[in-house]
């Protein structure tokens, strides 16, 4: 189901959403309350709530407390609205419901109707408000106050930790599309509504995106946002599904191939195309309104900047990498020293592809400069200050659709989760198909760089980068 233009959804964090389960569900099974200050996405298509602040009410500041009820000083919000009103931010009440009551009671309608309008009336800014319930097995729903004086549903409420959550405001689906029943045995029903409304951005639409979007289209999600500024090679056919090389010859963009491809297969997902850089405030803008990323680029300056953007923007990202290693013989051919790749899951707030190792940032300034003034980078690389980069790295369709097939069953593993091993001690899955051996990693420590970006939003410039500064403010 689309979302329309003037829905609002609300998306946290797996810490955030373990912290409000911690302290609204406590064991006197009592209701309790805390605020949300929440940064934006707003969008052309949907107006997304970040989670950037908790402010729990203490227990004891609370006048009331029961099953059924929580009332606390509302001179408590002064200074929360106070900063809602310096900095734009959007105000979120949440409590709980203990006794697991699946709608907002009586009491709840004459808080919110008090409270609801008086934060909109201090908080001068256009921006929506919202009331939020917790039950006891985590799960949340909502409304918002925005233009006008009515409630209306929260859209969705999401959170991108170990699993995935996707909570709407009216999952309760009865039929299951035909073309969908075969998976729908394995991931149930509800799982696979799920899929049908996510909006996914697939950034790199060649040897590992192809075979992405292809599982994911016909696993039935509702949208996918295509990114890539290749067109298509003859070199490319040999592993990008659905390509032909009349494509190549009359190199058509790859982003419009697979966009013609997934009309042809006809299964209602529907298309956004970017034949453009992961490098333009438009595209970013597009991704940062989507529900998952997976990124499928061999830059280390887009998978720095996907990382930062997934953060920003409370966004899980699946990022792939294949390595595939030869050497010389004397013969003169090469033997296969090592075929691997790596799946990295990363949660906004937590560990990153810097902190773990995998991008340095001085090879983001090298990109950078070879992308922004690439007479300056040969002048460099003549200098002996860069390496240089390999422009064509070996790839096989095989080793691709291995990788893609692993990051789609994690990301999968996730939204329903199948695995014997819980997925908060699953953060990377690394192959080897020279040993045929699977190596699934911990998470590590929260990333120094990002930690503190989680849920920034909108600003300028954008994600704090200059290169991606509004032109006119530069």
């Amino acid at each position: 189901m689309p979302i329309s233009p003037r829905d609002v959804t609300l998306s946290m964090t797996g810490n955030q959403h373990k912290q409000l389960q911690t302290f609204l569900l406590p064991s006197d099974g009592k209701e309790a309350a805390a605020i949300a200050l929440c940064r934006h996405r707003a969008g052309d298509r949907r107006h997304r709530l970040l989670v950037r602040e908790i402010h729990e009410i203490p227990y004891e500041s609370c006048s009331q407390r029961s099953d059924v009820r929580v009332t606390w000083p509302t001179d408590l919000l002064a200074p929360l609205l106070d900063k809602a009103e310096k900095q734009g931010l959007s105000v979120v009440k949440i409590h709980s419901h203990p006794g697991g009551y699946a709608a907002f009671s009586e009491i709840d309608d004459a808080s919110d109707r008090q409270l609801m309008p008086a934060i909109k009336g201090w908080v001068e800014a256009d921006i929506p408000h919202a009331s939020v319930i917790m039950l006891p097995d985590g799960q949340m729903f909502g409304r918002v106050l925005w233009q006008g004086n009515d409630f209306t549903p929260l859209a969705c409420i999401s959170v991108a930790g170990p699993d995935l959550h996707f909570w709407y405001s009216d999952q309760d689906p009865t039929t299951c599309a035909g073309f969908a029943a075969s998976h729908a045995q394995t991931f149930d029903q509800g799982t696979i509504e799920r899929l049908r409304r996510l909006s996914i951005a697939v950034i790199g639409c060649s040897g590992t995106g192809s075979p992405v979007i292809e599982q994911l289209v016909r696993l039935g999600v509702g949208e996918l946002v295509l990114v890539d500024d290749d067109h298509t090679e003859e070199r490319n056919v040999n592993r990008i599904l659905n390509s032909t090389m009349e494509d190549a010859y009359q190199r058509r963009s790859k982003v419009e191939m697979l966009a013609d491809s997934i009309r042809r297969i006809g299964l209602g997902t529907r298309i956004r195309v970017f034949n453009r850089n992961l490098w333009d405030r438009d595209v970013v803008k597009a991704v940062a309104e989507c529900d998952v990323v997976f990124g499928c680029m061999d830059t280390i300056s887009g998978r720095f900047l996907l990382n930062t953007l997934a953060t920003y923007y409370t966004i899980p990202y699946f990022d792939l990498g294949v390595r595939l290693e030869a050497v010389p013989e004397g013969s003169g051919e090469a033997r296969i020293r090592e075929v691997c790749g790596t799946v990295h899951y990363l949660q906004p707030g937590r560990s990153s592809l810097m902190s773990r190792g995998l991008v340095s940032m001085e090879k983001v300034r090298e990109e950078g400069l070879r992308r922004n003034d690439p007479e300056a980078y040969d002048q460099q690389i003549k200098d002996g200050y860069i390496r240089g980069v390999q422009e064509h790295r070996p790839a096989v369709i095989s080793v691709n659709m291995f990788i893609a097939s692993l990051a789609v069953n994690d990301f999968l593993a996730r939204l329903h989760s199948y695995r014997e091993e819980p997925n908060s001690t699953i953060a990377s899955i690394e192959f080897s198909l020279s040993s045929l051996e699977l190596f699934p990693e911990p998470e590590g420590e929260p990333c120094a760089m990002l930690r503190h970006t989680v849920g920034l939003g909108d600003m300028e410039p954008l994600l704090g980068l200059m290169e991606l500064v509004e032109r006119g403010n530069e």
